[in-house]
């Protein structure tokens, strides 16, 4: 038994692997690997990986990135851990300026989670204590996009009910109420995304009109579901949300985990829609994809509505234990420093463009049901005629063999690569993407219908 065999065989015997079907992955040589540099994992026999879908969408700045590790290297040396309750340390609080600085309009308050979710459960709580202390606690209903994803506490799935995640543990949720799905790939008003004209947004309106009086707070994933599928949609319908937010004193919340710091092609998603929400949930690209941590960064009111007073404890009763935890802040000063020094949204620039054109041209593949691309996100989706998801999968398969990682998320493919891709890596990427679609659609169909 090889090296790489005996890790496979170990890792079956003990680790739970999160969205991964357990027979499929005991039957399978899958990848193990051992470390990473740039945009590229390498496996334990020195194989390497392009990592196309940077490691779930947060390894923005690549691997290994040198400022970062010595960051970490650094502050581990000096102070690994620190209560915030009460307290603080220095790097907290450099970092909490750092993103002040950069996060929209008067965003300038920042509370630390350590994931996506604890970050999406905490904006929820801020939101209800809110309107409570403010004498409204009628106001607790969310209100949320069908298909949303913000995280798998129950609080979360909650909120962004998928039923392939969820349907086991539907019956223990407290369901938002949520509007339509902005699905451009399958757009119920046959719309092109050069002619819409937002017609899927009557739902959202109807939703907040109908329950403004009871509904603390709008939470929606900005210009793209991710887990929904790579839904990218206009930023005009967060536009129009910032607005009827506002006409129906009800808060917004934008998740921003997966499509913050410059994935779109601006620092924050909002940024494209010209707006400022009430909240905005941070993660992933927050340290570079280095270590676990995240955030909700608010305004002063919001913050200010969180004073007591002689007739009211208004404590935010909601903490973690690495709550802005020290080497975590170090990283992610180091990483904001990265992104605003080496110029990142000038390179994801040249990445949109090249990623633009290849995806348009994918449409034209026989079995690609459509394509779609904004910042360093792209994908598509394989018609039903095609093999969906099962042929998606083939497709990721090949994808590795070939030298470059993805994922499905069923039958929607995707390159989402590090924000700091080279040209020459991209070309590759493209290239073996390309190279799979057709070795699994256009030869598939050839062999199955010959001439």
């Amino acid at each position: 038994m090889n090296r790489t065999e005996n890790f496979r065989r170990k890792d079956i015997s003990h680790f739970w692997h999160p969205y991964t079907d357990i027979n499929s992955l005991e039957r399978r040589e899958f990848p193990v690997i051992e470390k990473a540099e740039g945009v590229y994992l390498i496996d334990t026999e020195g194989h390497r990986l392009l990592d196309g879908i940077s490691s779930w969408w947060c390894v923005n700045l690549g691997h290994s990135h040198p400022d970062i590790v010595g960051a970490i290297r650094k502050q581990s040396g000096m102070l690994q851990s620190s209560i915030t309750a009460g307290m603080s340390h220095t790097g907290v609080i450099k970092l909490s300026e750092k993103i002040a600085a950069i996060a929209p309009g008067n965003l300038s308050r920042v509370y630390y989670a350590s994931d996506g979710a604890c970050s999406v459960e905490a904006a929820m709580r801020i939101s209800l204590q809110y309107w409570w202390n403010r004498g409204k606690p009628e106001k607790r209903k969310m209100i949320s996009l069908s298909g949303g994803y913000h995280g798998d506490t129950l609080g979360c799935a909650g909120l962004g009910y998928i039923g392939r995640f969820h349907k086991s543990v539907e019956h223990v949720l407290n369901r938002s109420i949520t509007a339509e799905s902005p699905h451009c790939f399958h757009c119920r008003y046959h719309r092109k995304p050069e002619d819409c004209a937002l017609e899927c947004f009557t739902s959202m309106e109807k939703a907040i009109t109908e329950h403004s009086r009871s509904t603390a707070a709008v939470i929606v994933e900005p210009v793209c579901q991710g887990a929904a599928g790579m839904r990218i949609y206009p930023p005009g319908y967060t536009a129009r949300l910032r607005k009827l937010c506002d006409e129906n004193d009800v808060l917004l919340i934008l998740d921003e985990i997966a499509v913050g710091f410059g994935r779109t092609g601006k620092m924050f998603a909002s940024e494209l829609a010209g707006i400022v929400p009430d909240m905005m949930c941070i993660g992933k690209g927050l340290t570079g994809g280095s270590l676990p941590m995240s955030a909700v960064v608010t305004s002063e009111e919001i913050y200010d509505a969180f004073r007591s007073d002689s007739r009211m404890d208004r404590t935010f009763y909601h903490g973690h234990t690495f709550c802005g935890n020290p080497i975590a802040a170090a990283a992610a000063c180091a990483a904001i420093d990265v992104y605003e020094r080496d110029n990142v949204l000038g390179n994801v620039e040249m990445l949109s463009e090249m990623l633009s054109e290849a995806f348009s041209r994918y449409r034209s593949i026989p079995g690609v049901h459509g394509s779609t691309a904004l910042g360093c996100m792209s994908a598509l989706e394989i018609s039903d005629e095609s093999g969906g998801a099962g042929t998606a999968l083939r497709i990721t398969d090949t994808a590795r063999r070939k030298g470059l990682f993805i994922r499905p998320l069923g039958s929607v493919l995707y390159l989402w690569p590090p924000l700091v891709t080279g040209k020459r890596e991209m070309e590759k990427m493209l290239r073996i993407f390309e190279d799979a679609l057709i070795k699994n659609l256009v030869q598939k169909q050839i062999q199955v219908h010959p001439l």
